[in-house]
């Protein structure tokens, strides 16, 4: 395969990833409305106590109590996952550098790797503590396993890409040529 297929592959799976990643961040703003939505969807009614239901029909509907007793009483609390959401925009953005120059900023890919690996870690130790159904635990993780696979396919594509063109992995340097 050629250095452009493998440039044009390497960009396509990571601006996907990246979309995905702020797709993921911009979900956290509307909350209350996603939680309503699912309840619906699920056939939970509104005014259905949490107690009465079982399995994921229970998570939905105490969570959605919860949310709702929150906010209503302390909306300021929501501003803590519109950071989030900001947060899933700004770490999109490590990804331009490697989006623009796949051979050059591994260290983004590298970090990018280790936060997917720490997203599982965060679901296994803190989801226990904060009483999170081991179930709920699960799709959590998936975001940090599913979201390793492109990033570790991109990273054996950059790393392939300096092997055909040994001139490429070294950092710019102050006049733009590479360095050894």
């Amino acid at each position: 395969m050629s250095a452009t297929d493998l440039t044009r592959r390497f960009r396509f799976v990571l601006a996907l990833f990246m979309l995905a990643l702020i797709v993921s961040g911009v979900t956290a703003f509307p909350l209350r409305w996603e939680l309503n939505v699912l309840a619906s969807w699920m056939g939970i009614r509104a005014e259905a106590d949490p107690a009465s239901l079982s399995g994921l029909a229970y998570w939905i509907a105490y969570v959605r109590s919860g949310l709702e007793r929150s906010y209503d009483a302390y909306p300021f609390l929501a501003y803590g996952t519109d950071w989030l959401a900001f947060a899933h925009i700004v770490i999109a953005l490590f990804f331009v550098g490697p989006l623009q120059e796949p051979t050059r900023y591994d260290w983004s890919l590298i970090s990018g790797i280790v936060a997917c690996l720490g997203v599982v870690a965060l679901a296994l130790i803190c989801g226990p503590l904060r009483g999170i159904p081991i179930y709920w635990r699960c799709v959590d993780c998936l975001f940090g396993v599913v979201g390793i696979i492109p990033l570790i396919y991109c990273l054996l594509i950059s790393r392939r890409l300096k092997a055909m063109n040994p001139q490429s992995d070294g950092p710019a340097n102050v006049t733009g040529a590479t360095t050894k």
